[in-house]
């Protein structure tokens, strides 16, 4: 199948979980920018399908990038931490089949949305993690991530009562299991750190079911750590704002722009950058005064 020059595998096998077959579609352009991107869909990690996620694919895979729309087992078939060990599968999935899908396999990102945003940050914090790497095929490849970028993603969870600025109930994702330890293990917060890989964060300011803080505390955190990480907060737009037909390009061109200048071509941006600064300086550069 094609779209505008673009090629769709639908339905192919990257690892088992749960007894099956785990799948995902591979959306690969004719011109390739040799970046890939798993791209995760929401759903509060109980409901979702891979094709939520296809028109974000197809605006991926039209500015050069290979995207693969990924699965995950839901809380309803498999308990946490399926889902994260579901997503650790298709990334070395990927990195083991870079050359099959014409990428490098050092320049592979993640996009998540809601409850895929969560397993992307998580991910991305735990490269290598034994308890969130589980065994769903290519072991000992790499799931190190080369950039990461969360739409509405929750990143605390609370098992309590007592309220947590940013938090979403942890019994949403462990149901009866959650406990503070858990609850504290899964929130991408807690791994925030100078290695973490380059990060652009989109919430809108009026989201009822992530709060907007739950976007803001983790860019504190990483701002902290010292690590590369954006944000845009979207004035009054709720929750799931970027499904929404007239934001979707707006939307998934931010995330390509940030994507090119963090891992598919960073050297150029550089370049682009420092003619930038030499144009900057010849302007502030004294003109010599004529002898009089």
């Amino acid at each position: 199948m094609s779209n505008d020059s673009i090629t769709i595998e639908e339905g192919v096998a990257f690892g088992r979980g749960g007894g099956r077959d785990l799948k995902c579609d591979i959306y690969s352009p004719a011109t390739r920018n040799g970046t890939g991107v798993l791209v995760l869909y929401g759903g509060g990690w109980r409901m979702g399908e891979r094709s939520r996620v296809r028109d974000a694919c197809l605006s991926l895979a039209r500015r050069g990038f290979v995207a693969v729309a990924g699965e995950y087992r839901l809380t309803p078939e498999s308990p946490w931490p399926a889902q994260i060990h579901d997503v650790k599968a298709n990334i070395r999935w990927i990195r083991a089949n870079a050359a099959r899908l014409g990428i490098d396999p050092a320049r592979i990102a993640a996009e998540g949305h809601s409850a895929g945003a969560h397993l992307t940050l998580l991910a991305a914090g735990t490269p290598g993690l034994p308890e969130f790497e589980g065994d769903g095929g290519n072991a000992g490849v790499s799931s190190e991530l080369a950039a990461a970028v969360g739409i509405y993603p929750p990143t605390v969870f609370q098992a309590t009562e007592q309220k947590i600025s940013g938090s979403v109930p942890a019994d949403a994702l462990m149901g009866k299991a959650a406990t503070e330890a858990l609850a504290r293990a899964a929130g991408p917060l807690a791994y925030a750190s100078a290695a973490f890989p380059p990060t652009f964060l989109l919430h809108g300011s009026n989201d009822r079911v992530v709060p907007v803080s739950a976007s803001l505390r983790m860019f504190e955190a990483l701002s902290d750590a010292r690590a590369h990480v954006e944000m845009h907060i979207y004035p009054g737009l709720p929750h799931g704002f970027a499904r929404i037909p007239s934001m979707q390009d707006q939307v998934q061109g931010e995330i390509a722009d940030f994507l090119r200048r963090t891992v598919a071509a960073p050297d150029a941006f550089r370049a682009e950058m420092a003619e930038l600064a030499a144009q900057m300086a010849a302007t502030r550069t004294p003109q010599a005064v004529p002898a009089g």
